[in-house]
């Protein structure tokens, strides 16, 4: 086991020794917000506390694939916000289940939005399918089968690549990936005839993005470990040329198929990697649902055994193939008036039925997916030493009308700290996603800033899902 993975495991047991603790530097976190979705700052629950999943709630279908060029093996849909409009891309393929073959060829395809729920198909006129240029087609070489893009933020980055994409060859390069640029994301060409990677088996959503802490690309693709589907990762500083691909590790999780993967930096704390794996079952008819998991390092991976979504009521989710969650997380209007903004994501149904598919939206609270939990009965979490930049600690926290939240400041012995301890603490209750924590001597804290501490936080039929120090 290497240190990150050891380290990995340390904070994700929540009854690590204290004296192991100790023997650890803190942990900077800064004024970075922080979620306790892999456990990793989690030193000890007390009581009845516990880390539990949430689960996203369905809402309205989004979109139906039902052009003559899009199908219903539609799949390994891509989101993501860019200024105004959000861009979707799409596979548009189509399986007769009479003749038992695809009844045309893959294409890339493209929808548009406002605010993720109405969704439009351009005419692009790019390529002419049947006879017509009327369609929503950006590409039909090499690549249609997965063709995954993302938008580029990297300062270095020449204005015709500032889109970039990533899919799987065909023909001579059927097991390999090729990398695509674009200057304005519908227009697209091959960055170079090659392939740049060529170590997996890619026949799944592979994808890659700009990770601008360590200002490097990163790609996670499929493969097969031992049997199962599993899934390698690689960087770049240009593209180009990639890493030898490594298997990521999720300690304490059993062997299982995952068919995709959907890591990416999670947008409002990216030093966190987010994945949203689809859970393979060929021994119950190929069925699918989303995992959720995350990593510090993008290596090294908690992965959760609950199913993130569960195919639920809907008879068209217990099917082969459906279910998956696609990749990117857009922040949205609540339906909820005067409520903060939620997250969306898209997941599908109908795979491999009828004339189409469907694609419908989930929503979860902003860093919802999972939280320190406490009943009535109470209990409470210690963190990790931590160190902190700022004067005033908020949190995103929700209790019932009789429930609480109180917060205390302890030395890395565990010791309350004059003026935060928890009886100078103001009790919360109520629901936000940006609490600030209030103390009888509000000028205690920001005086401790840069000195190692621990966080402790006593909770009563509440749900914490993250926090964070700001000025």
């Amino acid at each position: 086991m290497n240190a990150c993975i050891a380290v990995c495991v340390a904070g994700w047991s929540a009854f690590a020794s204290t004296a192991a603790i100790n023997d650890e530097p803190p942990v900077d976190v800064g004024s970075r917000l922080e979620l306790f979705v892999d456990g990793f700052l989690v030193h000890e629950l007390r009581g009845k506390a516990e880390l539990r999943l949430h689960h996203p709630a369905p809402r309205e279908v989004v979109l139906v694939t039902d052009r003559p060029w899009e199908g219903n093996t539609c799949g390994y849909f891509t989101v993501f916000r860019d200024g105004p409009i959000i861009r979707m891309y799409y596979r548009g393929s189509h399986f007769d289940a009479a003749r038992k073959k695809a009844s045309h060829p893959e294409y890339t395809c493209y929808a548009e939005s406002r605010e993720g729920i109405r969704w439009t198909r351009p005419e692009l006129g790019l390529f002419e399918i049947d006879g017509s240029r009327k369609n929503n087609v950006i590409w039909t070489g090499s690549g249609t089968h997965n063709f995954t893009p993302f938008k580029d933020p990297s300062p270095r980055c020449p204005p015709q690549s500032r889109y970039k994409a990533v899919a799987r060859g065909t023909d001579e390069h059927h097991q390999s990936l090729l990398a695509f640029q674009s200057p304005d994301g519908i227009h697209w060409s091959l960055i170079q005839e090659e392939p740049v990677i060529t170590k997996g088996a890619f026949d799944s959503q592979n994808q890659a993005f700009w990770d601008p802490l360590r200002e490097e690309y990163r790609e996670y693709h499929r493969d097969f470990r031992d049997g199962k589907r599993d899934i390698r990762t690689a960087t770049s500083k240009d593209f180009v040329h990639w890493s030898d691909p490594v298997w990521l590790e999720y300690p304490g999780a059993p062997p299982e198929h995952l068919y995709t993967n959907q890591i990416q930096p999670y947008y409002r704390a990216p030093h966190i990697f987010l994945g949203f794996p689809t859970r393979f079952l060929p021994e119950r008819g190929s069925l699918t649902e989303s995992l959720l998991m995350a990593s510090r390092d993008g290596l090294a991976f908690r992965r959760w055994q609950e199913a993130l979504i569960r195919p639920g009521l809907n008879p068209e989710k217990w099917q082969n193939r459906s279910n998956y969650v696609w990749l990117g997380l857009i922040e949205s209007e609540s339906s909820i008036s005067g409520a903060p903004p939620e997250i969306s994501l898209y997941a599908n149904e109908g795979y491999y039925e009828g004339d189409s598919a469907a694609i419908r939206r989930y929503t979860i609270r902003l860093d919802g997916f999972v939280s320190v939990h406490a009943p009535m009965a109470g209990g409470e979490v210690i963190t990790r030493p931590i160190v902190f930049d700022g004067k005033e600690l908020v949190v995103n926290c929700s209790t019932s009308a009789a429930g609480s939240l109180r917060v205390e400041i302890q030395d890395v012995e565990g010791k309350p700290l004059p003026g935060l301890a928890l009886e100078d603490s103001k009790e919360f209750f109520g629901d936000s996603v940006e609490q600030a924590v209030a103390w009888k001597n509000p000028e205690a804290l920001e005086a401790i800033a840069g000195k190692p501490v621990r966080v402790r936080f006593v909770l009563k039929d509440a749900d914490l899902y993250a926090f964070r120090f700001r000025s």
